[in-house]
């Protein structure tokens, strides 16, 4: 067990790293990574809504995009993807059309999250396919990157003219 909590950390760290360089960026600071199953990293990508002008410029969606033009197939079912916030609806459905193995977040999204905290359309009986869900790893970091972001974006608009 504490060794898939240590893999489990370890691959979210590597998801901070991307959500510090969407912050660096003026994005929201949200950063996903795809592991095989084998361990190996094979998809990195932060949100990129503000550069990019795309609403669908998710972290999950960019990286899931990125590995299936690599491999030439949208079928992801041998991997986990780690992101640092819950996946929003948008994303949670790309996640069960590419039929991922896992999905691994860090903090719930109370106003957005579809996954556990407004729905579940991984586990949706419904839907053709359903992925594994772990929660809550590293949740400090990932919200307080997040915190910090809208803490700043708020101060900066109560000093502007």
């Amino acid at each position: 067990m504490t060794d898939s909590i240590e893999r489990d950390e370890f691959f979210m760290r590597e998801a901070l790293a991307q959500a510090a360089l969407a912050q660096a960026r003026g994005e929201v600071p949200v950063g996903a990574v795809i592991v095989e199953d084998r361990g190996a990293i094979v998809a990195r990508a932060h949100n990129l809504r503000e550069l990019l002008d795309d609403p669908t410029a998710h972290a999950e969606l960019l990286a899931l995009r990125a590995l299936s033009m690599d491999r030439k197939s949208w079928r992801l079912d041998d991997v986990t993807v780690y992101v640092t916030l819950e996946p929003c609806p948008m994303c949670a459905g790309a996640l069960v059309n590419a039929r991922v193995k896992r999905v691994v977040w860090g903090c719930d999204d109370p106003k957005a999250g579809a996954v556990r905290s407004l729905y579940s359309i991984g586990d949706d009986p419904r839907l053709n396919h359903r992925f594994a869900c772990t929660s809550d790893i590293l949740v400090e970091e990932c919200s307080q990157i997040l915190q910090r972001f809208f803490k700043a974006l708020r101060d900066r608009k109560r000093r502007a003219p």
